[in-house]
């Protein structure tokens, strides 16, 4: 009995870890959407990518955009024609 209740207390961490979204991944609480995209990004970004939901995320001032997969949404890194992340300055 013991060994079982060890066994589903296991499992059940595991699936609720699954739940927690990691610091700093785009799409949280503190990242600014940007509309419009100032055109200074839209020249250097690389083509590839959809600008038209990009925000900053805060913790690294980097510029994000939503990325549409086949099963879910997520905010990936906004990258230049050289495949660098474009980044805000920091004061």
């Amino acid at each position: 009995m013991m060994k079982k209740l060890g066994i589903l207390s296991s499992a059940a961490v595991v699936t609720l870890s699954a739940c927690v979204n990691p610091e700093g991944v785009g799409g949280n609480a503190t990242s600014r959407p940007l509309n419009p995209v100032p055109e200074n990004v839209r020249a250097i970004a690389a083509p590839y990518q959809d600008l038209s939901d990009v925000q900053i995320n805060a913790s690294d001032g980097c510029f994000v955009y939503r990325h549409q997969g086949p099963v879910e949404a997520t905010y990936l890194p906004l990258r230049n024609r050289a495949g660098q992340p474009i980044c805000t300055k920091r004061s």
